[in-house]
Order: structure tokens, then C-alpha cells, then sequence
């Protein structure tokens, strides 16, 4: 966990994510990569100078430059390691780029959610991130004093897939010292008895080095109503899933994913490691 993007559109949410990145960036000696994606009006289907003078375009990096430079003398940040990068692109697909070429272990990104049809046929770019990212990404949604990974619920259904993201998932408990609260989602339409499901993730767990855990089932009427509920009662500090990566809204539609829906609708920090 060396190296943290942090995307910032200079919102308070934004904020939010970079004070809980600089907590993580002190406690883990990591350098954070500060990142704004500037899109022009009518970008999406403009090159870059095709729509625009240059004096429009270089009025908007200014204005982008002073702002980041404002942040990077924010107090939280001393004695921090931070860069500061501006890019020209569409804002998921740029922070996906950026997080590539530079390496990073690690997305941060604050998010307000999105409900209705927002979500449905357009989604927020923190959910696209979510979906797309080969590297974990952590959600913030609120204002967070002091952030904690103490109490880690991760919740699956525990297959052989998930085994290759749940090796980062133990980087990141180890670094906190979590204590991981795994738990299976049982559902009217997917259910399992408590042995079947005992058994499930006590094979799976074994195969890791990290004794710090314990095995929960839960009953509820849907997955994400189960996860959301089991962190409420055990006081989560932080919500962990994976997620599939999905190329059309469409899919998403139809099929939905329980990890993206979390994001939009979790209050608590969620991480999400793509299988």
C-alpha cells in the first residue's frame, strides 16, 4: 500500500476521501498521487482543442492548478508525500488510466451515491471505478475523524474465485490488524444450512495466514440488505466485497451487482477487490 491515488473534483466528499487517505498514507509510509480530471463542457465529443480556444482551455487548468496546490498545503497532509497530476478525460475512464500508468496500489474516492434511474442508466463515476478498477477501492461517504478498519466485515459466498482477491483483502487486514468478521449471505433463493455453509468457509479460510477472524451466517431477504444489515449489528468499521467487472450498463441492469449497489447505498467505508 505504497502508492494511493485520490481523485478529487474539489467537492466535500472528495475531501472526505483525502483525509481518510492521509490517515492511511501516515500509518503505512505511502505517498499519495492527487488526481482531477478536467472535463470540458462538451468533451465527450470533442477532441481536445476541436471545441475549445486554448485560452478556454488553459483558464480551466489554472483554476484546477490553484485549487490542487491549495489542498496540498492543507494542514492533514504535512509530512505526506503528495503529487498532484491534471488530466484531460472523461473522469472514470482517466482515473482508471492514471492508476495504471502510475502503478497504484490503492484508489480512494468519495461518492454522495446515486439512486433511481441515475443509477440504473448512468451510475456515478465512483461506481464505474468500483467496477472497473484492478486495484481495491475504497469509498468514503462521510466526514471521518479518525478511520478504522478494526472492526472488517467481508462478506461472499466464498468460491474458488475469490480467493485470488481475498489475498489482497489479507494485505490490507494485516496492515490494520482487523479483526475479519466473515460472514455468507443466506437468501430465500440461495440457501444453504448452517453446516453446508460452516464448512464452506472453513475450508476456504484455512488456506490463508490470518487467525484473527470469525464465521457468521445471516438470513435476510436479499444480499445487500444482508451485508448492510450484519455490519449494523456487529458496528462494522469498514464493508468488504468483491465485484465483477462489467463492460455495459445493461448487464448491470439486468444483473445488477450487489458490491457497485453497497457503494451507492452503504453509509459506512466500503472496499471492493475485483475477482
Amino acid at each position: 500500500m505504497k502508492r494511493i491515488l485520490v481523485p478529487t473534483d474539489f467537492s466535500e466528499y472528495a475531501e472526505y476521501a483525502l483525509r481518510v487517505a492521509a490517515q492511511i498514507a501516515k500509518e503505512n509510509n505511502s505517498e499519495i498521487i492527487l488526481l482531477h480530471m478536467l472535463e470540458l463542457p462538451n468533451q465527450a465529443g470533442d477532441a481536445i482543442g476541436s471545441g475549445h480556444d486554448i485560452p478556454e482551455i488553459m483558464f480551466f487548468k489554472n483554476k484546477a492548478i490553484s485549487k490542487l496546490e491549495e489542498l496540498m498545503d492543507s494542514d492533514f497532509l504535512e509530512g505526506i508525500p503528495v503529487s498532484e497530476i491534471i488530466q484531460f478525460d472523461k473522469a472514470f475512464e482517466g482515473i482508471l488510466a492514471i492508476s495504471k500508468i502510475n502503478n497504484v496500489d490503492f484508489i480512494v474516492m468519495g461518492s454522495h451515491g446515486s439512486n433511481g434511474f441515475q443509477e440504473m442508466l448512468i451510475g456515478s463515476n465512483t461506481e464505474k471505478v468500483v467496477r472497473f478498477s484492478d486495484v481495491p477501492v475504497l469509498t468514503i461517504k462521510n466526514s471521518t475523524a479518525d478511520f478504522k478498519a478494526i472492526n472488517f466485515v467481508f462478506a461472499s459466498d466464498f468460491s474458488e474465485e475469490i480467493k485470488k482477491p481475498f489475498k489482497k483483502l489479507i494485505e490490507f487486514a494485516k496492515a490494520f490488524n482487523s479483526d475479519l468478521s466473515l460472514v455468507m449471505i443466506n437468501t430465500p433463493g440461495n440457501f444453504k444450512p448452517t453446516l453446508v455453509a460452516e464448512k464452506i468457509m472453513s475450508d476456504f479460510i484455512k488456506e490463508f495466514d490470518y487467525n484473527n477472524y470469525s464465521l457468521h451466517i445471516y438470513n435476510d431477504v436479499n444480499i445487500e440488505k444482508g451485508v448492510l444489515n450484519f455490519a449494523n449489528s456487529v458496528n462494522a468499521d469498514i464493508i468488504g466485497m468483491c465485484t465483477h467487472g462489467r463492460r455495459n450498463g445493461l448487464a448491470h441492469f439486468f444483473n445488477g451487482s450487489v458490491s457497485e449497489d453497497l457503494v451507492n447505498h452503504a453509509s459506512r467505508p466500503v472496499i471492493t477487490f475485483k475477482i
